[in-house]
Order: C-alpha cells, then sequence, then structure tokens
C-alpha cells in the first residue's frame, strides 16, 4: 500500500482557512445573503477543501472540517454566486482498493448547477504517474479542468405543465444543437440552443406535425472520453455526463446563460402543450476506466460511485468504462436529488434512462425491478409522478431486460423496431408484425402494465435515419475515425438497388415509398411511437449509423446538423395526416391489450384477415411468404377516457397492411362489420391522402399498386 499524499489528518495545512462547519445537506453550493455553504460526499478522505478560483486562476482553500454521515461540510462567508470553485480531496493513495485521492487534482462539485470551462491537457488529468496502480501524480489540474460556479439560491417556481395521457402521447426524440444549427427561420444567435427550440418556425412545425412530447438527447453537461479526444473529435451525442445537476452549456446562446436559457425553453414549449423529456445518463461517467481521468467522483469516492472488482478495476457493463453503483446510497442519494431537480426547479416532465438495466443490478448481478435505485425512483413522491422511460439493456446479455421492468415504467421496445423492418424488407411474414401492432401484449401484458408501456420506435439516434435504412444496406461510419468498426452491422436495412445517393426514379420512388410505410406502422400501432427527429424531413446521415462524435473544431452547423432548407414537405404533410388520424381515432391508441373480447356492439375488439377477407388460420400465421393482414378493430369500446372523466367512443377501423408486390384483395366483410367504409389514408400517396375518398362496400376487390397501408373508417355500423 503506498502512503497517502499530502494532507493526512483533519488540520488544515499552513496559510490555508477552516470554514465554519454548517450543514451537510444539501450537498453542493447552498449561496445565501452571508455567503455559501459548501458540503460533499467524501467519507474516506483524510480532508477535504473547497478551491475558490478566481478569473485571474489564482485559488484560494478554505477546508471543510465537519464531517457528517460521510459528508464534508462547511460555511463560507462572502461567496456569492458567479464564483468558481472545485475541490482537492487528501487521502491515501491504494489504486488497488479502490482509493485514488490525489489533491493535485481539482475535482467537479457532484452536486454542482452549473460548470465552466473546457478540459485541457489530457496527461493533466490524470491522477496517476505511468500507469493506473502506479505512483501518483504531481501534475496539478487546476487550469485544464472546468469548474463548478456557485448558482443563485434554488427557488421553486410554478410549472404549468401539460400532462400529456400517455395513451394521447407522441414522443420526437431530439438533438438541442443539431436540431436547429441550421434553421434559416431560427435567429442566427439562437440556432443550436437551447432557445432555438423556442422559435416560433420551430414551435409550428411541432405543433403541426403532432408531437406531444419532445425527448432531447443528453443536455446534462459532459466532456468528450478520452479516446475520442485523442482522435481529435468531440462526443456529439452527449452520453458522457461530467455534471449531472448542470445544463450543458455547449447549447447556450450566451456564455453562463444555460440555467436561465434552459428554463426558458421548458416554459415556451409547455406554453403551446408540449412536454420535456429528457434522456439521462445515470448508468455511468465520463471518467472512463480506471486508465482515464480523475474530474469528480474518482477522486473523492472510487468504491462508493462505481462498481469495482476486488482488484481496484472497473466493471463495465456499459461499454463506456465504468459503471456507477445502483447499490450504493452515494449513487441513490445522487440520481434521486438529480431528478428532482430537473423536474421540480427545471420544470421537465419526464425521463429517459439510458442503458436503465445498470440501474436495476445491484452489485452489477442479475436484473431486479425491485432494485434499490429503481424503487426510489418510482416511490418518490415527486418522481413517480412524471414519465419514466427504460432503455432496458446494457452492454451485456444479462441486461437485456425488455418487457422486464416494473409497471410504472415504459420501454424501448427493439422487438418492435425490428420486427416491422423484417417485415418491411420482406424477411417474414404477419405472425410477429400481429403483435407489434397490437401493443406487444405478449411482453407487456403482465404485471399490471398498459400498452402505452411499449415505446415503439423505427429510428433512433443510435443507427440509420428512416432514408438510409432505405439506402445503405451497411453502415459508412469511417467519419467517426474507427476504420468503420464501431456502429451495429445488424441494420435490417435496403438500398433498393444501389448503395447510397442516386437519381434513378425507380430507386427514389422505392425508398419514398418504402419509408412512408415504415412511419405509418409506427403511427397506427398502439403503443406509444417514438419518432426520430429528421425523418419526416428525409434527414440523411449519408449511412452513418454511430454519428455520436464529430470533428473538434466542426462548427454546429456541421455537427450532423438537420438541413431545413432541403426538406421533404409533402413527407411532413404525410407524417402529419398520419397523427391526425391517430389522434381522432382513439381505438388505435386503447389503454387496454386486445383479447378478442366481446364489445358493447356484440363483436370481437380486434380480428385479423387475410388480403382475401378470411380470417387467418394457423398455417397462414405461421407462414413467411404471407404479405398481407388486414385487421378489424372495434370502436365500441376502446376503455379510453376524457381528461374529465367521460368515457370515449369511436367508429371502427380497418387497417390493411402488405409489404408485397402489386396485388388486388377483398375487403374484409364478416357479417358482423360495417357494410360500408370510407378511405382515409393510403401511404403510396406522397401525402398519405387516397386518390378515391368514395365509401366503399364492405368485400369489395381492392387494387395495391404495391407495399403500403391503407386506412379505413367504418360508415355506418
Amino acid at each position: 500500500m503506498s502512503p497517502s499524499i499530502d494532507h493526512t489528518d483533519d488540520r488544515p495545512a499552513s496559510g490555508e482557512e477552516s470554514s465554519p462547519p454548517g450543514c451537510p445537506f444539501p450537498l453542493g453550493a447552498t449561496a445565501s445573503a452571508s455567503g455559501t455553504q459548501f458540503a460533499v460526499h467524501s467519507p474516506e478522505a483524510d480532508g477535504v477543501e473547497v478551491c475558490l478560483v478566481d478569473p485571474d486562476g489564482s485559488e484560494r482553500r478554505v477546508e471543510l472540517r465537519e464531517k457528517t454521515f460521510g459528508i464534508r461540510h462547511g460555511f463560507v462567508a462572502g461567496v456569492t454566486p458567479g464564483t468558481r470553485y472545485g475541490f482537492r480531496a487528501h487521502g491515501r493513495w491504494d489504486p488497488a482498493a479502490g482509493r485514488r485521492f490525489n489533491d493535485r487534482k481539482i475535482l467537479l462539485d457532484p452536486a454542482g448547477r452549473q460548470i465552466v470551462g473546457q478540459l485541457g491537457d489530457a496527461h493533466a488529468l490524470l491522477p496517476y504517474d505511468d500507469e493506473p496502480f502506479g505512483q501518483p501524480s504531481t501534475v496539478d489540474s487546476l487550469g485544464h479542468m472546468p469548474l463548478s460556479v456557485v448558482t443563485d439560491p434554488t427557488v421553486l417556481r410554478e410549472i404549468v405543465r401539460p400532462s400529456v395521457p400517455w395513451d394521447r402521447t407522441v414522443l420526437y426524440e431530439l438533438h438541442v444543437g443539431a436540431y436547429t444549427a441550421r434553421h434559416p427561420d431560427v435567429p442566427a444567435q439562437h440556432r443550436g440552443t437551447y432557445l432555438g427550440l423556442t422559435a416560433p418556425a420551430v414551435l409550428q412545425h411541432l405543433t403541426t406535425l403532432g408531437v406531444t412530447t419532445v425527448e432531447l438527447l443528453p443536455v446534462q453537461a459532459m466532456s468528450t472520453e478520452p479516446d475520442v479526444r485523442a482522435r481529435g473529435m468531440r462526443n456529439h451525442w452527449g452520453y458522457s455526463t461530467g455534471a449531472f445537476f448542470a445544463p450543458d452549456p455547449r447549447f447556450a446562446s450566451e456564455p453562463g446563460a444555460e440555467v436561465t436559457e434552459f428554463k426558458t425553453m421548458v416554459d415556451v414549449l409547455h406554453s403551446v402543450g408540449i412536454e420535456v423529456v429528457l434522456d439521462v445518463v445515470y448508468n455511468h461517467t465520463c471518467e472512463s476506466s480506471v486508465s482515464g481521468p480523475s474530474i469528480s467522483w474518482r477522486g473523492l469516492d472510487a468504491p462508493g460511485y462505481y462498481l469495482l472488482d476486488g482488484r481496484g478495476y472497473d466493471v463495465d457493463l456499459t461499454g463506456c468504462g465504468n459503471t456507477l453503483d445502483s447499490a450504493s446510497p452515494a449513487v441513490v442519494r445522487m440520481v434521486c436529488d438529480s431528478l428532482r431537480y430537473w423536474t421540480e426547479v427545471m420544470g421537465v416532465d419526464g425521463f429517459r434512462f439510458d442503458l436503465a438495466s445498470t440501474l436495476g443490478r445491484p452489485g452489477g448481478w442479475r436484473f431486479d425491478a425491485r432494485a434499490p435505485l429503481l424503487t426510489a425512483i418510482t416511490t418518490d413522491p415527486v418522481l413517480s409522478r412524471v414519465k419514466l422511460i427504460a432503455e432496458p439493456w446494457d452492454a451485456t446479455g444479462a441486461g437485456y431486460q425488455v418487457g422486464g421492468f416494473g409497471p410504472m415504467w415504459s420501454e424501448w421496445n427493439d422487438r418492435y423496431r425490428d420486427t416491422v423492418r423484417r417485415f418491411w424488407a420482406e424477411q417474414i411474414g404477419v405472425r410477429d408484425l400481429a403483435s407489434r401492432l397490437a401493443g406487444s401484449e405478449d411482453i407487456y401484458g403482465g404485471a399490471s402494465r398498459k400498452p402505452w408501456a411499449s415505446i415503439n420506435f423505427i429510428t433512433a439516434h443510435d443507427g440509420f435515419t428512416a432514408h438510409d435504412l432505405v439506402s445503405y444496406s451497411r453502415k459508412h461510419n469511417e467519419a467517426n475515425g474507427e476504420e468503420n468498426r464501431d456502429g451495429t452491422d445488424n441494420n435490417i436495412s435496403v438500398d433498393h438497388g444501389t448503395e447510397g445517393p442516386t437519381d434513378d426514379p425507380a430507386i427514389t420512388g422505392a425508398r419514398a415509398r418504402h419509408v412512408r410505410a415504415l412511419l405509418a406502422t409506427l403511427a397506427l400501432s398502439t403503443g406509444t411511437p417514438m419518432l426520430l427527429a429528421g425523418d419526416e424531413l428525409g434527414h440523411t446521415q449519408f449511412g452513418n449509423n454511430n454519428a455520436y462524435c464529430i470533428a473538434e473544431d466542426a462548427p454546429a452547423e456541421d455537427a450532423w446538423a438537420i438541413d431545413w432548407s432541403n426538406i421533404d414537405s409533402d413527407l411532413v404533410a404525410f407524417v402529419s395526416r398520419l397523427l391526425r388520424i391517430r389522434r381522432s381515432a382513439p381505438s388505435l391508441r386503447q389503454q387496454e391489450f386486445f383479447f378478442g373480447r366481446d364489445t358493447p356492439s356484440g363483436r370481437p375488439d380486434l380480428v385479423w384477415f387475410d388480403g382475401h377477407g378470411n380470417e387467418f388460420t394457423t398455417d397462414q400465421w405461421n407462414d413467411d411468404s404471407v404479405r398481407t393482414i388486414q385487421a378489424w378493430v372495434d370502436g365500441g369500446d376502446v376503455r379510453s377516457y376524457e381528461p374529465n372523466g367521460v368515457r370515449v367512443d369511436d367508429d371502427s377501423s380497418l387497417l390493411i397492411v402488405h409489404s408485397g408486390g402489386p396485388t388486388e384483395i377483398s375487403l374484409a366483410c364478416p357479417s358482423w362489420a360495417a357494410r360500408k367504409f370510407a378511405p382515409v389514408f393510403d401511404s403510396s400517396e406522397p401525402r398519405g391522402v387516397p386518390t378515391d375518398v368514395m365509401s366503399v362496400e364492405a368485400g369489395s376487390p381492392i387494387s395495391l399498386t404495391g407495399p403500403g397501408v391503407l386506412v379505413f373508417r367504418s360508415d355506418g355500423r
């Protein structure tokens, strides 16, 4: 065991100050009229100093002498909001036991509400000298580290939330910077920022489209991973958190205004009825593995924050070098405090949890839906009232837990994604597709869960865009600097005859039709649809299916930004029509699973028919060559209610889904069905508007020109 470095007792070094005790809670920096209280979790440190840094870089150290519940705390008079600070933790250097105290490293406050500055020399950030289990570094990291900033006292404000019911929710996943960085109708100074999302043109697009809830890629302050920096790149997506309470300053239109601008963005989106959900990363941090930097948690209490093995190495369930220990009281407290802050103070309406399975694997072992952190979140009086969405997997096989979360959680449903992609690529028949169209009851039907627990998606930030999904048969990630090794090879994509861009009208027409069929399936499936921002515009990433990084010096407009000057206006109108149909047809977004039950009308709630209008046989369900399915959904028992409690009735709907070539089918015509059906949607048309809107008799022949989705509504029952 190596000796501890520098201070080994609780006495301040010569010339340094000590502080009055203050209180251990709340953690972080709490400003008042006479000064600021500092409190930081570091139970095994021999001493902790708060380091107040002037604009010229000079440092004033004040020791936090009091220790309560493993928290070092003290009150420093005269410290006002705007003061930059960090912590230095003194203690033993014993990396094999996970103890990596090094007072030469200035550390971010894990509870800091704002940060300023950038990472500097990578070597200066390392807590060790030559190798992670060797001697401690003697290089001071001040000047190479971002710093925490004391903020104004927290004031709870009245937040008027849209509170969109789950069955009416339409999620829209977007990157704050990339979404508006090239938008011509957003003021230049606001492009690529929080305020960019408040521009009237952006709000009009979202509301016209029918979006109810934006899901923002990570906006908690982040730092680029060491290996990405070494390639001259920067992290673009933000899944590398450096401060769980601080909004990312890279999205502020004015330096230092990120807290205010974020709140403004939320309030403006709320004013037009749109919720804000944050993609949050509580499974790992930006500190990477033990070979990585000491930026915050590692230097304060590595064994208390991270999963470590018996040799002092990080246990990596995330593929990002480290894993936060979801059974640790320090982690449970940090995560729940952070979530409450973003909910109560910043005003957000819910969270999508990245690699959420790690939050339910205490000690890194098997998944438990009742694990401490998951239980703390769902039983919290504040957090239990917001939208909770799990990405139900991690980087290991044991972490794949689709359908395994508790009843208060919704989950990204990758089985939906893969089934729908395969069906429209003509790789499978209709058996699995029917389950996905009906809400994935086979996955979510137990444990008191509802169909909206299935977050249905075709594309997301991680993977191809919809345009690229039908334009590339393989990934093209060379721009990432990893020789195209990164990103999945399991894309279930097609190029329709030519890889990448082409002017061939037959190919471009087939691609457009394929995209429309995918988006129509998504919008009309039972469950909660999630659109990837830009898919309705024809956005491309030129075959890159892992656009997580960009050149370090690339401006925002060149960082995978959406090109608003070259949008597909027909596709925008197409998606808008789809979502209007979904909104107006409660039978297509039911809150109860279909069971073939008899409805008050005396008819079943859902019946499946083949292309000839006959009910499916067992052999047909198991025949992967079957390309056509018709779904009759009874509208008389939709189990849905208005916000005032009035029960909703609806007309019945008939959906026709066909992934084959031109053919003729017979409109389903059971004796108890509607006599006539009115066509309301046709995905083969660029805007989804049927060429003939006259009602047709049940049993009538219908000519299909190729793959597509049709919707009919009953015209008299």
